[in-house]
């Protein structure tokens, strides 16, 4: 199969990229996270704070911090226990299902991603390092400093001056043996969530920031000593204790700096792993996909032009949005109550206060990147669609919200709520319940004129950024949000009349209140 034709299917023909065959191996199943065997263990403290308020930055890290910090980016923080009807008709037999989740949502709560930090703190030896979510530790993989390394990889910015690096990689068959090659679309916006919490928490404990999706994937790769047919680095995050820090803008185009030669600077790094699954199956689509998106050499960067793509003139009639104070939470209070109602949501009128207050605080933090240079923008890649039920102020119908006005663009009047319930292909969430069914929107090339299949990764993450940031904002307004992918892009993109403007819904994320669930459930630190 063509790479262009996998995309398409797997964004608007999911079922013609998964083998009518498939059967899913429940017993063999991986772990959801990786364990190495043999590597020195550097345990953290399950003491984290139970609060994150914005604070100011420390003039020293050390291993205290970055502890908290993993953990509320990706450690395991629940165990919850609820029960279920397997037959509606027999009231008597319940069974029950145990998870163990974290603070960032998941496709099947599988989570395909891992974290490494390059970490220069005190308490620890400078070097490389997973995060080993099972054990809450830090497993040194390499010792030494590497800024030299990651600096010319990362072609524009400079980590010299970073206390930490955050890696997000990608172990394609985490997911894969559960979903096939729908994985692929899965895993983006999974790493997307993990960078979106990320930015979130290093906000909030005084951190600076940037994601890097430009890198040179096997220099990357070698450093962490990844085998990229089994696992794959999709974003690198520097983080500085210093505000005004200047991540770089100008990287010289005429530096030529490859792969080849750069890997030869540190030794081959073998290492054991265990995953649990006794058989594990190929999957030539997604190696093929990482193989196409790969950088070479720095001369592949680019920037992206902010040319306002995806805002285009969505019609005559706009609804202004009230403009609200700035919206303030306990990041650590919303991360603990945040999970996804699905069968719990209730219908209730949402207030325009509400709606204003979700949408102007989604797109409130731009954060910086290298595809947009040093201004901390992030142009206009990903927008915010919407179909409205029971909205104060606002008649029933589909929306364009534009965030340069803070105010609702009206596409087309009606209550959609029989369409779209009709179009999701496993009906978990009860539609006529929720007043606000949201697409996340961006252009239908995803990004391949400018950065070729590495757009669409980029497009998924980024999207995923603005996802986590929509469902932490949804919880700390008293609502609920819930991640789909199982709907009809095709029917949303019609009824957005979205054709003309060349773009295409992402994912669709029911908002509104939902009742409490009965269920146990602990957390998992001290």
């Amino acid at each position: 199969m063509k790479l262009e034709t996998f995309l398409h299917h797997l964004h608007f023909d999911p079922e013609k990229i998964t083998p009518p065959e498939w059967q899913v191996d429940w017993d063999d199943a991986p772990l959801p996270y990786k364990l190495y065997r043999g590597l020195p263990e550097i345990p953290l403290t399950g003491d984290v704070p139970l609060t994150l308020e914005k604070r100011e930055a420390h003039a020293e890290n050390g291993l205290e911090e970055l502890g908290a910090f993993l953990w509320y980016v990706y450690g395991l923080t629940r165990y919850a226990q609820y029960g279920f009807l397997e037959d509606p008709e027999d009231k008597t037999t319940v069974s029950y299902l145990q998870l163990l989740r974290r603070f960032v949502p998941s496709g099947g709560a599988l989570y395909p991603n891992e974290l490494y930090v390059y970490a220069k703190i005190k308490d620890v030896p400078t070097g490389i390092y997973h995060y080993d979510v099972a054990h809450h530790s830090l497993r040194l993989l390499r010792e030494g400093n590497y800024d030299s390394y990651l600096s010319r990889s990362l072609g524009d910015c400079d980590v010299s001056e970073c206390f930490c690096t955050v890696f997000v990689s990608t172990v394609f068959w985490k997911n894969f043996y559960k979903y096939n090659n729908f994985s692929y679309r899965l895993q983006g916006l999974d790493a997307g969530v993990v960078i979106g919490q990320t930015l979130e928490v290093a906000d909030r404990m005084g951190f600076s920031s940037r994601v890097c999706y430009q890198f040179l994937d096997r220099s990357i790769n070698h450093l962490l000593g990844l085998t990229e047919q089994d696992e794959s680095v999709y974003a690198v995050i520097p983080l500085s204790i210093d505000p005004s820090i200047q991540w770089g803008d100008d990287f010289n185009k005429e530096e030529y700096v490859s792969t080849a030669e750069l890997s030869q600077e540190v030794p081959l790094l073998k290492t054991e792993t265990y995953n649990r699954s006794k058989r594990v199956l190929d999957y030539p689509l997604l190696r093929e996909m990482n193989e196409a998106s790969i950088f070479e050499t720095t001369q592949s960067f680019v920037k992206i032009k902010k040319d306002g793509r995806v805002q285009k003139s969505y019609g005559t009639e706009l609804i202004m949005l009230p403009f609200t104070e700035s919206f303030s939470y306990d990041l650590a209070s919303v991360c603990r109550e945040r999970h996804s109602p699905d069968i719990d949501f209730i219908l209730e009128k949402v207030s325009q206060t509400q709606l204003a207050t979700l949408f102007k605080e989604v797109f409130s933090r731009p954060y910086q990147n290298d595809l947009d240079g040093t201004d901390g923008k992030t142009g206009t890649r990903v927008s915010l669609y919407g179909f409205f039920y029971n909205v104060e102020g606002v008649s029933n119908g589909a929306y364009a919200y534009d965030k340069g006005s803070h105010a609702l663009s009206r596409i087309t009047d009606g209550d959609f709520r029989e369409i779209l319930q009709n179009a999701l292909t496993m009906p978990t969430v009860n539609l006529f319940q929720v007043p606000l069914c949201l697409h996340l929107v961006a252009d239908k090339d995803h990004l391949k004129e400018e950065l070729g299949y590495r757009g669409y990764r980029i497009q998924q993450m980024e999207a995923g950024i603005l996802l986590q940031r929509l469902l932490l904002i949804s919880c700390a307004l008293g609502m609920g949000g819930h991640p789909l992918l199982g709907f009809d892009a095709k029917l949303c993109d019609e009824l957005y009349q979205a054709e003309a403007k060349q773009i295409t819904s992402l994912i669709q994320i029911p908002v509104g209140p939902y009742r409490s669930r009965a269920w146990l459930k602990g957390s998992l630190n001290s």
